[in-house]
């Protein structure tokens, strides 16, 4: 079997590639379950605080493997959407911010996992098609969830009924994605992004994701109470303890993510 995705830790960071260069690293059984046992064992270890999901050779993820849907088209779908839902589940609920690191192609299943990301930095000339319109489906892993709060329910239909390919400029204006960087500086903005993250309030950076998520779901009061409680939580951290001290001292804070 292929090693369809490498895992890279160094420090505090995590880099995971998908490893299916010559398929434009389509996502297939293998990939999907070795992604969840990954997500797995990055959630459970409170020392990453930050991930990196990128892909090798020319493109980030060009979406699934349509050979395992055209075999079996509803056995197909439960083999790759099972251990995927299960590993973007995971990767949505970690306190570690997660980048998307993406350049050549990012469509289909790969757009949809990308948008469930934190932050996107990519390549200039990437292209980007939620593409399931294409195919005669509607779209999985999370697209449906992520591309409105995104961008906007109008936006959001278009891009998803017209299957049309988005440059990164149009992604970028419409706030798909966060950065658009020369191919050669990706790497290392990437890196840099990664490494400040990696050196910040790893639990507070959870407590404020999740508040943002939920902020759409929620009145105004139901807000402010649950904004005050994860405050309160953040009060019992040692990183909100040494972010005070650092103030008081005139210094910058060193937070260990605890």
């Amino acid at each position: 079997m292929e090693n369809t995705l490498l895992t890279e830790r160094d420090g505090a960071i995590v880099t995971l590639t998908f490893n299916r260069p010559d398929a434009l690293n389509a996502l297939n059984v293998e990939m999907a379950q070795a992604l969840l046992a990954a997500l797995r064992g990055i959630a459970a270890d409170k020392t990453v605080r930050a991930l990196v999901l990128k892909g090798a050779g020319r493109a980030f993820i060009a979406g699934g493997d349509l050979a395992v849907l055209r075999a079996n088209p509803t056995e197909g779908v439960r083999s790759l959407l099972t251990p995927l839902n299960e590993a973007i589940t995971l990767m949505h609920a970690m306190d570690a911010p997660v980048i998307a690191q993406v350049h050549g192609a990012s469509a289909g299943g790969g757009m949809s996992l990308m948008l469930m990301c934190d932050f996107i930095l990519a390549a200039e000339g990437t292209k980007f098609n939620l593409a399931y319109i294409n195919l005669g489906t509607n779209c999985d892993l999370g697209g449906s969830w992520a591309l409105p709060r995104l961008v906007g329910l109008r936006h959001a239909l278009e891009i998803a009924l017209l299957g049309d390919n988005l440059g990164a400029e149009e992604a970028l204006r419409l706030g798909l994605i966060n950065r658009v960087l020369p191919a050669d500086e990706l790497p290392a903005a990437t890196r840099a992004l990664a490494e400040r993250l990696a050196s910040g309030p790893t639990l507070a950076y959870g407590r404020m994701k999740r508040l943002m998520r939920e902020s759409l779901e929620r009145d105004l009061a139901s807000q402010l109470q649950a904004e005050a409680l994860s405050f309160e939580a953040c009060t019992h951290t040692d990183d909100l303890r040494e972010g005070l001290n650092a103030f008081f001292e005139r210094r910058k804070p060193v937070f260990r993510g605890q």
